[in-house]
């Protein structure tokens, strides 16, 4: 069964309006167990989710880079709909070290990283590949000179960024042209400083992926206590206030498509329903 969702565009293509942001499944501490993870990416899919983000550093442990590749790979490989529909995206730049989080944004780098990118996908080009997090050591042009030479090289058939402020936006626009087709931000009611830059993409024509738009892994639930006004229309409706919040991000701008993450099949779901649940002027206006 799979099922139509709004869409918004992502460059040439055309994707549902909720995508499914798969880093909970791959994060130590969170981590759900395979099956579960591969049931949840297939629920996502049977219901009209044709975006899945990841990225290589999406993993348990530095040991085990491109772990959620591997599985959103795997799920595609299992479902009976057409694979080819489902644009994946994936990032790079944003390394694992024994120690946490680092950062390489060489060009050198990122060109290894996409090579290994590909295979843990399976894949001869990469959907939408986007530049993970600015390297204050390396100039930001040079990391877009990358990109721009995976475009070309046929390695990525669209390029994208995350993190980034409007002037890297407007720079990585003018390097990379139509190749670059969206800006990934942190976005949600308990961060709002990403406003410039979901209208800059409105500008430009560039999507705008808000991940964390929940508010980040395991806090989808203090929507209820820090933000009342999602709760209070979620009652009047019928509705979870989860549902309410990816609904009030989506009528910020036609731009907009958020990647809520998940682990289990229930919570995509339920955030699939969104895409269906149109505010009223009024209840965004309460909703600021």
């Amino acid at each position: 069964m799979h099922n139509a969702m709004p869409t918004r565009a992502i460059g040439n293509r055309q994707v549902g309006a909720i995508g499914l942001g798969a880093m909970p499944m791959s994060v130590a501490g969170h981590m759900p167990d395979e099956a579960q993870s591969v049931r949840t990416i297939l629920a996502a899919l049977d219901a009209g989710v044709t975006l899945i983000d990841t990225a290589d550093a999406y993993t348990p442990s530095h040991q085990d880079v491109g772990h959620n590749e591997r599985l959103v790979a795997r799920a595609l490989a299992l479902w009976s709909g057409d694979a080819g529909s489902v644009l994946v995206a994936t990032k790079g730049g944003h390394t694992r070290v024994p120690s946490g989080w680092d950062l390489d944004g060489s060009p050198s780098y990122l060109k290894q990283a996409c090579d290994r990118s590909l295979k843990a996908l399976g894949v001869d080009s990469i959907g939408l590949y986007q530049h993970h997090r600015p390297d204050p050591r390396v100039p930001y042009e040079e990391t877009m000179g990358a990109l721009k030479d995976l475009h070309d090289a046929g390695k990525i058939q669209m390029a994208g960024i995350s993190n980034a402020d409007p002037a890297q936006i407007r720079l990585a626009h003018e390097i990379l042209g139509d190749r670059l087709v969206s800006v990934q931000n942190e976005y949600s009611p308990r961060f709002r400083s990403s406003e410039p830059e979901i209208d800059v993409c409105a500008e430009l024509g560039l999507a705008f992926l808000p991940w964390s738009p929940l508010g980040g892994v395991g806090r989808a639930g203090e929507l209820s206590t820090r933000h009342a006004a999602f709760t209070e229309i979620a009652d009047a409706r019928g509705v979870s206030p989860q549902q309410v919040c990816l609904a009030w991000e989506l009528a910020r701008s036609p731009v907009v498509i958020p990647i809520p993450g998940a682990s289990r099949p229930e919570t995509i779901l339920d955030s699939v329903a969104a895409a269906g649940l149109v505010l009223s002027e009024e209840e965004r206006a309460r909703l600021g």
